[in-house]
């Protein structure tokens, strides 16, 4: 069987583009895969700065029955705190970073000093 002229050439160049076809989709899926990490990695982080400023909320209220509104910034989320009820309290933090909200509500009963916590959860912001 004999070769005709460019034909070497042809098949370099199916090749190549079969290699650059691959090398584009794993690039593809590698700056998939980098963004989905770090938008959960930024969304893990709000919601512990979250969680931290509902602790400081509890801490508050124990110290001062009266409290109510607070915004607090971990880190760089802010978060904003409100208290209402009086013998149930409810605790709303909303922990906003970006474009990345995480919102937590605690509901506990306030009695002799005590907070006593009923439910801790985090709900849609």
């Amino acid at each position: 069987m004999k070769l005709k002229k460019g034909q070497a050439l042809v098949t370099l160049l199916v090749f190549s583009a079969t290699a650059i076809i691959i090398t584009a989709g794993a690039v593809t899926v590698t700056i998939i895969n980098s963004r989905s990490t770090g938008t959960f990695t930024q969304a893990e982080e709000v919601l512990q700065a979250t969680e931290a400023a509902a602790d400081n909320a509890i801490l508050r209220l124990l110290r001062e029955p009266s409290y109510s509104v607070e915004t607090v910034t971990i880190n760089s989320t802010t978060a904003t705190i409100n208290v209402s009820g009086t013998t149930v309290k409810t605790i709303t933090v909303r922990g906003l970073n970006g474009n990345t909200a995480r919102k937590i509500q605690i509901v506990g009963s306030y009695t002799n000093n005590k907070f006593t916590i009923a439910s801790w959860q985090e709900i849609d912001d």
